[in-house]
């Protein structure tokens, strides 16, 4: 048997910023365009991707186990602790430098890029207050790197010298587990230096951030309202803070746990105006051709939809959540079949079960036609077995790479699932081609001799079941969790309390959050995650106060389109640019949630100068408060003018140091007298509080 491989390798556009601060009237291209909508998979797509990759192959050169280098990150690279990097291709003098100057006001551009390069190159870096080197490469803002090509091929999994059949993969392939892999390396380390170790269990949220002492080094401040908006939510606002203080750390917790309580937000309801959305799979289908008349794309508009929640929606943890599994049981927007039912994925697997119970999201998606299409399920039976989704199912969705399985048990998972595929749109069984006989796969153990269609699928259910509740995946899954709330290298005493908390309570999610949120570990984690492209940019949407009304000046320029769906499109293409958008990842394993992963100076760079387009209003399609009305009573001094504007934008003070960077932007002293727009220099300076450790940082 042969694995016959992931959906075609769809490379992401990871070309850098291209000199140009303002591309169109609207500031954005669509970068990577997708196949037609009706693509039909059957047929070659013409894309230029490669028809098979070999997932292990393509791993390899993303995964590295003990004693290969760890992977590089994404995108062009800088320095960080302890020199990790390396040197990136020279660019063409004169083209691609990014605008850190407003060359409106050649009087205003005093030190300007010196600063914010400064500024920035602390802010990039913060996570543990491990601090990064500048180099010559990133001073001279240096350009993008090749991408990697992909090998393509199959292997045998029935045992070879590489891969000899009966040993955990880990010990026998070049790949470990992906987070895992990326803090192997000396930046990795580094970082572990500053992470909280060991802790407790409280009664309850608010008193495990009461009786907890922060202690690691961070330039955030220590305040648990303010740790815990970062964490659990796509950004601190100002509404989120005060519906903390008002509901009290614990009730506001409880209130998120509930999300159906909570009022959709107005962009929320503008949804409707994203018309694939409200389409069943079946509607899909037979309305392809006249979607495809007018240029829709529900691939894309479910990503647009996803960032429109992130953005505006009030339930905010239930959004964090939903993006959490969109990465650790990933089917990726762009695969071929994905305009058809990724949208339903979203809607009946992950949102459906996001705070519910994983084995009953694993069950449901393992029967949904976006993840069997995806892995290639559909095409595999008795005597012709594809082992992808079986593979996954126990590498990526359930136990990890080190869950202890072995090749012998992928093959019997794989035979065990031989019947399970796609007709007419929708999920079937097919006894024919099913496979009959005594199944073993770790523990578990099935006679499995039945061709009987509610047979043989409860027995596949089973075995999902089993999988899902089985201690290596409490394990992977409370790791997995303590990283993305609480650090790069989150203290083994709190993945083992949420493991137990997992096994105990069925795999039931709510539990395990309360669990997290009621940690020492939790609340001693302040300043020890470093935002990612997409927490990002959402997050300085949140923080500006964006309105999803068109602004007056907005000419939309296209029918097919309301202003909403069309600026949701700006921001989407904006986050491909950077790499990383919600559903983006094109490999099975979903992106990475480790600061090291993401140290890209150009990627950086190219969200300074979009802050910097936000701030200005330059992005019409929705309304922005003017950078000179952000602080309702702007001080007449320079110092106090960014005092006030910091706790606007980042809720808290800057450093004396950064606080000097950012004076350096606009080339005055503290003592100053500017007036609201200080004295022309607002959004510059808006754009450099927005490039401060203290954004970069959740």
């Amino acid at each position: 048997m042969a694995d016959q491989n992931v959906p075609p390798r769809r490379p992401r556009d990871d070309r850098g910023w291209d000199g140009r601060q303002h591309h169109t009237s609207d500031g954005y291209r669509d970068h990577t365009p997708s196949a037609p909508y009706g693509y039909d998979p059957s047929q070659p797509y013409q894309g230029g991707y490669p028809a098979q990759a070999d997932p292990r192959e393509q791993y390899a050169g993303e995964y590295a186990h003990a004693g290969h280098p760890a992977p590089g990150p994404r995108g062009p690279q800088w320095v960080g602790p302890e020199g990790l990097g390396r040197p990136a291709p020279t660019r063409t003098a004169g083209a691609g430098l990014p605008n850190l100057d407003d060359d409106r006001d050649p009087d205003r551009k005093v030190g300007r890029r010196k600063a914010i390069v400064a500024l920035g190159g602390t802010a990039a870096v913060v996570a543990g207050g491990a601090a990064l080197a500048m180099t010559p490469q990133f001073r001279g803002l240096f350009g993008d790197e090749a991408v990697a090509g992909d090998a393509t091929g199959t292997t045998v999994t029935d045992g070879t010298a590489a891969r000899p059949s009966g040993q955990q993969p880990s010990t026998v392939r070049t790949y470990t587990e992906q987070n895992e892999s990326y803090m192997g390396s000396r930046a990795g380390e580094a970082l572990k230096k500053n992470a909280p170790s060991g802790g407790r269990t409280f009664s309850g949220p608010a008193a495990a951030a009461a009786e907890t002492k922060v202690t690691v080094k961070t330039v955030l401040a220590k305040d648990p309202i303010l740790h815990l908006a970062r964490r659990a939510t796509f950004g601190v606002t100002p509404q989120v803070v005060a519906d903390i203080k008002k509901q009290g750390i614990d009730g506001w917790i409880r209130a998120q746990l509930e999300p159906d309580k909570i009022a959709p937000s107005k962009a929320e309801l503008k949804l409707a105006e994203l018309p694939t959305q409200k389409l069943s799979v079946q509607q899909l289908r037979d309305q392809r051709d006249q979607l495809n008349e007018r240029g829709a794309q529900p691939e894309r508009e479910v990503v647009d939809a996803t960032i429109a929640r992130q953005i505006w929606s009030k339930r905010q943890l239930f959004e964090v959540m939903v993006d959490f599994w969109n990465d650790f049981l990933h089917v990726a927007a762009d695969f071929d079949g994905g305009e058809v039912y990724r949208s339903s994925f979203d809607q009946d697997v992950v949102r459906k079960h996001a705070l519910g119970s994983y084995p009953e999201m694993l069950i449901a998606a393992n029967k949904h036609p976006a993840l069997l299409l995806y892995l290639n399920q559909n095409d595999s039976r008795a005597d012709a077995v594809n082992e992808n989704l079986a593979r996954e199912n126990l590498e990526l969705y359930s136990v990890g790479v080190d869950g202890g399985y072995t090749e012998k048990d992928v093959r019997q998972a794989a035979m065990l699932q031989t019947g399970r595929g796609v007709e007419d749109g929708k999920y079937i069984f097919r006894p024919d081609r099913h496979y009959v006989g005594k199944v073993k796969v770790l523990g578990f153990t099935h006679a499995n001799n039945s061709k009987d269609p509610k047979a043989a699928d409860a027995a596949i259910d089973k075995y999902i079941t089993y999988i899902a509740l089985h201690p290596s995946t409490a394990k992977y899954v409370a790791q997995s969790l303590a990283t993305r709330f609480v650090s790069d290298t989150p203290p083994k005493s709190l993945v083992d309390r949420l493991a137990k908390t997992y096994t105990t309570n069925n795999g039931l999610i709510k539990p395990v959050l309360m669990a997290l949120f009621s940690s020492s570990e939790f609340w001693a984690g302040v300043g020890q995650k470093v935002r990612r492209p997409m927490e990002y940019l959402v997050a300085t949407y949140r923080t500006l106060g964006v309105s999803p009304d068109p602004s007056p000046k907005h000419d939309n320029g296209d029918n097919k389109r309301t202003p909403f769906a069309r600026g949701l499109r700006q921001i989407h293409d904006k986050l491909r640019e950077l790499g990383q958008y919600p559903m983006g990842q094109p490999t099975p394993d979903g992106y990475p949630d480790v600061y090291v992963a993401w140290t890209s100076a150009g990627t950086m760079v190219n969200g300074w100068n979009e802050a910097g387009e936000i701030v200005a209003g330059y992005r019409t399609a929705f309304t922005y408060t003017s950078p000179e009305k952000l602080v309702a009573k702007p001080p007449t001094t320079a110092g106090a003018y960014v005092d006030a504007l910091a706790q606007r934008l980042v809720h808290q003070k800057l450093s004396a140091k950064e606080k000097s960077l950012i004076l350096g932007v606009a080339g005055v002293p503290a003592t100053a007298k500017v007036d609201a727009t200080f004295n022309g220099a607002i959004t510059a300076v808006a754009r450099a509080i927005l490039a401060s450790p203290q954004h970069h940082l959740r």
